[in-house]
């Protein structure tokens, strides 16, 4: 079966996960640099990781601060804390990330990340010259509307590869609610923390890593 072009979710599926630790650090970061110096740990966790805008701006009434300034110290305290992680070598490609070679078609990324924490780690780890097309979340609320299960992000990429037909790759539900709701197949792909994972959704394949994606493409 082969796709006119494969796009794949970043984290989790091209780099390990991030620690939760990090996580939370960057949230509280982005309290202190708000003025908030003992935020509860309720909303630490709630701005640590999958924010939404309803959650985002119940906690900045809280606190009486600005949801996009706050929004914005939280996105770069949390690529602050991913660089570093990075540079330590705790976040880092998957071993089979090699495979990206063996592909012979238009390649994109697309990441409900920052866009600043993606392009840092594929300029670090040599991988931005596999894409013809990279998306990430800019550090605005509005980026919120826009990520997955929403096929925008998905939708651009495509728009710059000039392409309608993909495969797209990612390790969450929301990987594969987004692909359906672009009209292209989804493959959900088994790494160590989501062997066991059982789905809400069905893909269209269910691999183990990036070597079957090849096999999916010939």
């Amino acid at each position: 079966m082969g796709y006119e072009s494969v796009i794949f979710d970043n984290d989790g599926v091209l780099l390990t996960l991030t620690d939760m630790d990090a996580h939370y650090a960057g949230a509280r970061r982005a309290f202190e640099t708000m003025g908030v110096a003992s935020p509860t740990t309720a909303h630490v966790e709630a701005m640590s990781i999958g924010v939404t805008v309803p959650e985002l701006t119940a906690v900045c009434e809280t606190y009486d601060i600005d949801p996009e300034r706050f929004f914005r110290a939280r996105d770069e305290a949390m690529a602050e804390a991913q660089r570093s992680l990075i540079l330590a070598g705790e976040k880092q490609p998957y071993s089979d990330v090699s495979a990206l070679d063996r592909l012979d078609c238009p390649l994109g990324v697309v990441s409900s990340n920052q866009r600043e924490t993606v392009a840092f780690a594929f300029e670090h780890f040599d991988l931005a010259r596999h894409f013809d097309s990279v998306w990430a979340r800019e550090p605005t609320v509005e980026s919120l509307h826009r990520k997955k299960p929403r096929p925008y992000y998905l939708e651009r990429a495509m728009d710059d590869l000039g392409v309608e037909d993909a495969l797209f790759v990612g390790d969450n539900e929301s990987d594969i609610e987004a692909a359906h709701r672009a009209g292209v197949d989804s493959a959900f792909i088994r790494r160590p923390h989501r062997v066991d994972a059982d789905l809400g959704v069905d893909p269209d394949h269910d691999v183990r890593g990036l070597d079957d994606v090849v096999d999916l493409t010939d």
